[in-house]
């Protein structure tokens, strides 16, 4: 059962296919509208399956200088500091015991994994060309280039000639003991492991404690199954008109969709909302 709601005192947003474009853009009104949230006094943190070094559009367009929850929940990450301030990672055993599930459900299946520092990425899992326009990683045995490594922060598996919901659904039931599994590429058949457990609603629960707001004093945004969880913790969680029917499903709101700046408009009301509330029975 949803908590009731109570006073806007945090937003917490997904980024692609909610407020970030394709071309990483955000809209003017968009960038607006969490300007004046944060000048209203409400604390507003992104929380996105991005790892910290694609975090630019908020830099640069909004200005952000708080914290992002990135990786799914993974990684917590000061962006004025440039700085990881917690991480829950996923131990390499376990990452490796899910990969040889999946392979034997998908031979053709191909893996990456985001740690800390960077990506390391199997032969075969980016598309030809694209590994230039990832910082000229070369492609190895995973086994390798993660030797050393305390654990990884997200887990990645790709395959083909699948839809990304029946990927899904496929591998998510029989890797559960090891991994957390979702996916946010609307369609390329590509999932997103993390420690079992751990989610966005998780970490955005646990910075939300230290602030001393509960749920029902948060609302977020998001538009893809990786979303599902926080939207479903929000006290007021609202999936995108224009996001994966599963994240519409679960959401207790509906915003408009992306292309109508639908994080903007809910924002837009509620500031309109909180402001008249903090004038109520001025004279």
């Amino acid at each position: 059962m949803r908590e009731q709601r109570g006073p806007v005192r945090l937003v917490a947003s997904d980024m692609d296919g909610t407020i970030v474009g394709a071309d990483n853009s955000i809209s003017d009104r968009t960038v607006k509208a969490f300007r004046a949230c944060i000048e209203a006094g409400i604390d507003v943190v992104f929380v996105t399956g991005r790892p910290p070094r694609w975090l630019d559009p908020l830099r640069d367009r909004i200005g952000h200088e708080g914290t992002v929850i990135c990786s799914n929940g993974a990684i917590t990450y000061d962006l004025a500091a440039d700085q990881v301030l917690s991480t829950s990672l996923l131990p390499l055993d376990q990452m490796f015991a899910a990969a040889r599930i999946i392979r034997d459900l998908f031979p053709r299946a191909h893996f990456a994994a985001e740690t800390v520092e960077g990506i390391h990425l199997e032969e075969g899992f980016a598309e030809a060309g694209s590994v230039s326009l990832l910082g000229g990683i070369v492609p190895g045995p995973l086994e390798e280039s993660l030797a050393g490594q305390p654990g990884v922060a997200k887990f990645l598996a790709r395959a083909q000639d699948i839809s990304p919901d029946e990927f899904l659904r496929r591998v998510a039931p029989v890797v559960a003991d090891l991994v957390e599994t979702t996916h946010s590429a609307p369609r390329m058949p590509l999932l997103e492991m993390s420690r079992p457990g751990l989610n966005k609603a998780v970490t955005l629960a646990g910075y939300a404690a230290r602030k001393g707001i509960n749920a029902a004093d948060t609302v977020a945004f998001g538009d893809m199954p990786n979303d599902i969880a926080m939207l479903d913790w929000a006290g007021r969680g609202y999936a995108m008109a224009s996001g994966h029917p599963a994240a519409r499903r679960a959401a207790g709101y509906t915003a408009p969709g992306f292309m109508e700046d639908g994080v903007a408009v809910i924002l837009e009301q509620l500031l309109d909302v909180r402001e008249a509330s903090s004038g109520a029975g001025v004279r």
